[in-house]
């Protein structure tokens, strides 16, 4: 018998006649890519199949409309039951199921936040009325109204049944309709739909028993509530413990999350950033299971070790884990857990890109996983590649995702880095804690270039007449950058220094620092810091920090600094270095910041004059990375991917 490291995570679960093949399922996320109409495509069905296919027992589709007229929450949005959509929803679900999975669909309704809708010229009702910050007057739903809206749930849920659909989720948290019905802030209500828990929780309870007679015995239903909403004035896991005893038998899965989309502060808990703990709201899942009798209960977030996820399911914390970005940075997570890989899986680093790419792009990227976003085109095969000889110059993220791709591609493969090890100029943040796993995935991208076809040679840069020697096709150039050096008076004094050389060697930095630039490595080296108790203060020149072009990771970032009172000047120049700290000039005038150590975080130079000697020592020359246009790693890593599967085409 083959020995399963992960048994109880491995465990199947029935629930009616539908058998889940595990205990990890797909969160729900939201489709990308659809029609003008707002109906899958291919590609939508590649990115969801892409899960099923990498092992996951269930896997849901976000993000649709029960109600398109009155409850839409964005404008890109499944529109449930209109009938245009159906056969193209019928092919999204087989798109999941024929690979084993149990295809679901969230069931959506914004409530007071239903801004698509809004934006359509439509009324928009909640529990209660209001005038919003954005200028819509909500209105109180009526006994009518909210009799209408149980209904479209239902017909809603029976619509995706018949289109093929195995399971239905209803999304009852994260400050929409349900949400906004249960919580005592937000539902003042007198009526039976207000008041007591009971009244308050009517409304999902309703729904979920509408839904069941709808959807017939043995279907499983499954409905989303936020365990606690985990910010003041929010109710808290007491509350959120008696919400779900409400439900407990009313739908087969109670799936506990944490916060709400609409309250910023809180939305890097709801999805949990670098700087929380792995797990971070398991804590509210574990306490409901100990209240809960008939249904199973689902936990969610900051989930991507199968140790962990083992150990949830193993001690009693709860039944299922929903995963979301984990099965975005490594779609086959659940298969190399069950085959004895998973020192091979991708971990999520909780970078956000993911979703600060779908909010200023529409579509899924992910930093260390280039597919995402390109799953219907990677799903066929390339012509086979005709052979080429391939230089590889820089062994960080771009050049060993470069090198990679390239030997999987069939062809012959010379990676060269200056230095004596694989990774670049990120290894400098190895040693932080909410860095680790950018580290441990640094660790393992050169495992596997270690491990491939891969010729490496360390401690060699790449001159004219190393490649001219080497003779290759074709020369991929990911030197990276430098650091910029200001021009400030004082700039070069003994207590200044770079942020790499700090992140390296923290004990150099004294008590107080300040931090020249606000990016995101300056930002969040002095997160780093202030996490080590050290005083920091951080000197932008621009009116807000920067955030690189990933909203979400900014939101986060701005979160700590104030949790850790970092002191932020912005429109702050720098004039002048000395032994005593900062002279700058700010909106007020001129101030002194008083610090023993300064740290220089200003940006990176790219090193296009070492590129441009390459240009043509070989036949083909690509140019990516920092040494093109210093960006990120996102970019870095689908540069280097979509680079390298181009050549021999």
């Amino acid at each position: 018998m083959s020995h399963i490291k992960y048994p109880h995570l491995f465990k199947p679960l029935a629930i009616g006649s539908t058998i889940f093949r595990n205990r990890i399922f797909g969160s729900p996320t939201g489709p990308s890519n659809l029609s003008s109409f707002n109906y899958p495509t291919p590609e939508t069905c590649a990115y969801y199949e892409r899960k099923a296919l990498g092992g996951a027992a269930s896997v849901c589709v976000g993000d649709c409309s029960v109600d398109p007229v009155y409850g839409r929450t964005g404008s890109s949005r499944i529109r449930l039951g209109e009938q245009g959509a159906f056969s193209a929803m019928g092919k999204l679900a087989d798109s999941i199921s024929r690979h084993g999975a149990v295809a679901s669909v969230e069931l959506q309704h914004g409530g007071s936040h239903s801004f698509g809708s809004f934006e359509d010229g439509n009324q928009i009702y909640g529990p209660v009325e209001y005038i919003h910050e954005n200028g819509c007057h909500v209105l109180p739903m009526t006994e009518e109204h909210i009799a209408m809206t149980i209904e479209k749930f239902a017909k809603a849920a029976a619509w995706c049944k018949s289109a093929g659909f195995g399971m239905v989720t209803i999304h009852g948290g994260h400050g929409w309709l349900i949400s906004q019905f249960v919580s005592p802030i937000s539902n003042t209500r007198t009526d039976r739909w207000g008041g007591s828990i009971e009244n308050r929780c009517r409304l999902p309870v309703a729904i979920c028993d509408a839904v069941r007679k709808a959807v017939g015995p043995g279907f499983p239903i499954e409905i989303r509530i936020s365990g606690s909403e985990c910010h003041p004035g929010g109710y808290d896991i007491d509350e959120g413990i008696e919400i779900a005893k409400q439900l407990d038998g009313h739908a087969d899965i109670i799936h506990v999350s944490a916060g709400s989309h609409e309250v910023w502060d809180v939305f890097t808990v709801t999805h949990p950033s670098m700087f929380l703990e792995d797990g971070a709201n398991v804590k509210y899942a574990a306490e409901t299971k100990k209240h809960i009798k008939k249904s199973y209960v689902a936990t969610v977030g900051a989930l991507s070790d199968p140790d962990l996820m083992e150990e949830i399911i193993a001690s009693g914390k709860a039944d299922i884990v929903e995963v979301a970005r984990g099965l975005i940075a490594d779609p086959d997570l659940p298969l190399k857990a069950r085959t004895g890989s998973e020192d091979d899986i991708n971990k999520c680093m909780r970078c956000l890109a993911c979703f600060s790419n779908l909010m200023a792009r529409g579509q899924f990227l992910c930093a260390i996983n280039p597919v995402i976003g390109h799953e219907y085109e990677a799903k066929f095969a390339l012509p086979p590649a005709k052979r080429k000889k391939v230089l590889v110059a820089g062994g960080g993220i771009g050049g060993m995702q470069a090198a990679l791709t390239a030997a999987e591609r069939g062809h012959e493969v010379i990676l060269c880095e200056k230095s004596s090890r694989l990774g670049g100029a990120l290894l400098c943040e190895e040693g932080v804690p909410f860095k680790k796993n950018l580290a441990e995935y640094l660790e393992l991208q050169a495992k596997r270039v270690h491990n491939a076809a891969i010729d490496v040679r360390l401690s060699t840069p790449v001159t004219p007449e190393l490649a001219e020697s080497l003779r290759p096709d074709v020369i991929i150039a990911a030197l990276g950058a430098r650091p910029v050096v200001p021009n400030i008076k004082g700039i070069k004094n003994p207590n200044v220094y770079s942020a790499e050389e700090i992140y390296v060697t923290p004990e150099k930095a004294g008590k107080r620092v300040v931090i020249l630039g606000g990016g995101l490595v300056g930002a969040e080296l002095g997160i780093h810091l202030a996490q080590m108790g050290r005083d920091v203060a951080i000197v932008e020149m621009l009116p807000e920090l920067n955030n690189g072009g990933n909203i979400l990771q900014g939101l986060s970032i701005g979160i700590e600094i104030k949790m850790l009172g970092i002191k932020v000047h912005l429109n702050t120049k720098a004039l002048e270095i000395s032994d005593r700290g900062v002279l700058a000039e700010g909106p007020d005038g001129q101030l002194l910041l008083e610090a023993g150590t300064v740290i220089c975080a200003v940006g990176q130079k790219p090193l296009r004059e070492e590129a441009d000697a390459l240009r043509f020592c070989a036949p083909e020359f690509h140019q990516l990375g920092d040494c093109l246009t210093p960006k990120n790693i996102t970019e870095a890593t689908k540069a280097a991917w979509q680079t390298a599967r181009d050549i021999g085409r």
